[in-house]
Order: C-alpha cells, then structure tokens, then sequence
C-alpha cells in the first residue's frame, strides 16, 4: 500500500484490511502522483492512498466486500476506485448515512459503478 507518511485514514483503512487478514506493506511517499500515473488511475478516480493486490490496484478508501467481490470474479479491469476521501468510507469514520460509489476502473481508464456503498 503506498501512502502519504502523515496519513491517518490510510493506516485505518490499513488496519481494517489486516483485522480481515490481508497482508499490507506500507510504503510511504511524499509525491504519489508519479506511481498513481504509471498505473494508469484517472486524475478524476483518485483517492488518498494506493494499494496493489493480486494484479488489480485498489485506490482509495474501497470497502472490504468490494475487494472480496473483485478477488472473487476477477474481472477484466485495472482496479477499483472510491474518489476523494468520502465521509463515513472505510478508514474515515463511522458515518451511518455515508454513500459512495466504488467505480471498476478498465485499463482505458473509463469507469462504470461497480458497486454503491453505505445508504
């Protein structure tokens, strides 16, 4: 996972994924644009943070039943993306009315919902 060094929903959301049994290693930076760029993720589909896993990326604050349905079906695509650091989004609190969209980002970079979140 590669992340801001001074970022503390990137460790929550860090800490989540452990709790369910992922395996994260951290990589701290302090300019993350570059890496997002060679692997293709949108400006508009950016989150905080930047995890890989299994030969998609995961960027930003994407639930863990997202994940799992993406490691399960593994589609044809270049990763998931939840934009910007929603309110209530996994790492970002405990907000009962949160709703966000997690986006399947293809390797074009077009993007279609691949699921909604919260309410």
């Amino acid at each position: 996972m590669h992340k801001n060094p001074w970022c503390g929903c990137c460790g929550a959301w860090a800490a989540a994924l452990r709790q369910a049994g992922y395996k994260i290693t951290l990589h701290d930076s302090d300019d993350l644009a570059p890496m997002k760029k060679s692997l293709g993720i949108p400006d508009k589909l950016q989150g905080c943070h930047t995890a890989l896993i299994e030969g998609y990326y995961v960027e930003g604050h994407v639930p863990l039943d997202a994940i799992a349905r993406l490691l399960k079906e593994r589609p044809a695509i270049a990763g998931l993306a939840v934009p910007g650091m929603p309110k209530g989004s996994l790492g970002m609190g405990s907000d009962p009315d949160a709703s966000y969209d997690v986006f399947a980002v293809s390797k074009d970079g077009s993007a279609v919902i691949f699921q909604h979140a919260g309410n």
